[in-house]
């Protein structure tokens, strides 16, 4: 069965240091994050790779990334833009950013016909995530039965925290079975000498452990899922659709169908450790990161010839 990997690479404001985070080289030949998780998720069982980014953006990201990645797996190209709403709604005066990972997700409808896994650009999984999700998709999962047969890597909290600053996470709460409970946006994660400390929406404190399940938004979907936000999306705009920065988010979409029943998330634990470059001050560190991967044998010092 054919698998394909969606790339969520549209954000905007996400500037650092004069450069674009996800086009920015962490690896000793040039290689950016988006390199590795591709190396993985080839090396995984996945047949092609799917890339969400902004329009404005094609030009660069094809020759820096794009274009590399076509010679070694299939690949295309899918555009988030903040005007691309269903009939009868329009962009509020003032909005400049598009509606979040759900609405991103919804540019793909045409270019993915079979079941799919979504990650973040600029985030580095592991190959342990992609194993699991793919073997997942391919030998477990019920693609013809009513409700929605889901699955999630599922990232321990303590391996995705930054030295450098507060950090976002979706918490999970798992049962027994390590079926997927629910999941909530928890803000402002840090470790301090006192312990974890976090909040939640409304800015309450929050009470977290170092071993809980988080999700780093690498979800393993049928393609009715597509579906589903179609579906939602125009619902969400009647609600939110004159705010300014309201956001049509996978993990609450997630979490809406297991709270109504019509879908289930199997969570896939992986204990690979998270990296990413949400700060500036992250680069050095992604950059030994990656050497030492390098010099552990994981990756070949030059991923692609």
């Amino acid at each position: 069965m054919k698998t394909t990997l969606v790339v969520l690479a549209a954000g905007i404001g996400s500037r650092f240091g004069g450069g674009i985070k996800q086009l920015t080289p962490m690896g000793p030949n040039g290689e950016i994050i988006m390199d590795y998780a591709i190396y993985d998720a080839k090396r995984a069982g996945f047949d092609k790779v799917v890339f969400i980014i902004r329009k404005d953006l094609e030009q660069d990201f094809k020759s820096i990334i794009g274009d590399r990645i076509a010679k070694v797996i299939e690949t295309d190209y899918a555009f988030q833009e903040i005007d691309d709403l269903p009939a009868g709604f329009s962009v509020p005066e003032g909005r400049k950013k598009p509606w979040g990972t759900g609405q991103a997700l919804l540019s793909v409808c045409g270019k993915v016909n079979e079941p799919f896994v979504v990650i973040n650009a600029d985030d580095y999984y592991g190959p342990e995530g992609f194993r699991a999700v793919h073997k997942y998709m391919t030998e477990e999962m019920d693609l013809t039965g009513e409700r929605l047969d889901m699955c999630m890597a599922g990232f321990i909290l303590k391996n995705t925290l930054s030295d450098n600053g507060t950090v976002t996470r979706g918490v999970c709460e798992v049962d027994e079975s390590h079926m997927l409970k629910s999941v909530r946006e928890t803000f402002e994660i840090r470790m301090t000498a006192e312990g974890l400390q976090a909040k939640d929406g409304a800015g309450n404190p929050v009470s977290l452990t170092p071993e809980q399940y988080v999700s780093m938004n690498m979800w393993g979907l049928p393609l009715r899922f597509l579906d589903v936000l179609a579906e939602g999306f125009p619902a969400f705009l009647e609600a939110h659709g004159t705010e300014q920065k309201s956001e049509y988010l996978l993990p609450s979409i997630v979490d809406s169908c297991i709270q109504s029943g019509r879908g289930s998330v199997k969570v896939l634990p992986t204990h690979d450790k998270w990296f990413g470059v949400t700060y500036q001050e992250d680069k050095p560190t992604v950059v030994a990161a990656i050497r030492a991967l390098i010099e552990s044998g994981r990756y070949p010092e030059k991923l692609y010839d």
